[in-house]
């Protein structure tokens, strides 16, 4: 008689989980937590790069410098403006585009993959080319506005405030609405046709039928979104640099904590200043990622 020989570990059992996911989180403790403890550790010393050996202790004097630098706060404010209009406006035209990229029609494959080719393009690439577009000079676009008699002279796009960041909006908006047509399209093709089919049948009209069952079905989709899409605008920092270095008040944190971190901290003892704001964005990036999870009430386990 044979017995069932028997598995001293189920597939059930928490330790046999444990087993795997421990090596897992010992890899994403050492590559992010490691540095981000570091850099936290560094905030609490007045020190710089090149000279290491000279730091001083001076606590969380630098958080408290920090809301008190006129800088920092014009640049929190630019970069939350450049959030705000970039993630509404891309969400919005996402949600619009991938509605129509749903519907059948005609080389529909093609047209899907030509909407991507400019989130395919490298960041740097694209702001370079854009900024010899901007240009006021040789750029298209004042050559294009001038010969339809839109302006009358070449406008100097990067130079002021008032052009400089709609126009760096812009190129963001261009560069990363199909990252969220994307995701809003792959959500769209999990909604059964049956909820259109009987929707139709009780007489509901379009708008009707997007409120009420589009909107609900993509809206964990959406939310997960625009915390990718939040993170990414907080913390942007190469399409400012390579178009305008932050010039024309178009200058964001990061922009400002790359600065201080290693121009000015290299040799002067900002370097400690400089990891305090890191640790700040971090925090303030962490506080947009959990106002989105709470609001748009996204599931995690």
């Amino acid at each position: 008689m044979h017995t069932k020989r028997m598995d001293p570990l189920h597939r059930t059992d928490p330790i046999y989980a444990l087993a795997f996911i421990i090596p897992t989180l010992l890899v994403i403790g050492f590559i992010a937590f490691w540095p981000l403890g570091q850099t936290f550790y560094n905030s609490l010393f007045k020190s710089s790069l090149m000279y290491p050996q000279n730091r001083i202790f001076v606590g969380f004097s630098n958080y408290g410098k920090l809301f008190q630098d006129s800088r920092f706060l014009n640049d929190l404010w630019n970069t939350i403006r450049f959030s705000l209009w970039s993630v509404g406006i891309e969400t919005l035209m996402g949600i619009l585009i991938a509605l129509m990229l749903n519907r059948e029609f005609k080389f529909r494959g093609l047209v899907r993959a030509a909407v991507l080719i400019p989130w395919a393009i490298p960041t740097v690439v694209s702001s370079q080319m854009w900024r010899w577009m901007y240009n006021d000079n040789y750029g298209i676009i004042n050559t294009f506005l001038l010969s339809l008699h839109v302006i009358k002279n070449p406008v100097v796009w990067l130079g002021f405030p008032a052009t400089a960041m709609p126009a760096i909006i812009s190129v963001d908006i261009w560069k990363t609405t199909p990252f969220m047509i994307l995701l809003i399209l792959a959500g769209l093709q999990m909604i059964p046709k049956e909820l259109y089919e009987a929707a139709r049948i009780d007489g509901a009209n379009a708008w009707q039928r997007f409120w009420s069952i589009t909107f609900p079905m993509i809206r964990p989709t959406i939310g997960i979104a625009l915390i990718f899409r939040t993170l990414d605008a907080m913390r942007v920092f190469d399409i400012v640099y390579v178009m305008t270095k932050g010039a024309a008040n178009t200058e964001t944190i990061s922009v400002y904590n790359q600065w201080t971190l290693f121009t000015k901290g290299f040799i002067s003892p900002f370097f400690g200043y400089g990891s305090a704001m890191s640790v700040t964005i971090f925090l303030i990036i962490s506080i947009f990622a959990i106002f989105y999870v709470k609001t748009m009430k996204i599931r995690l386990d």
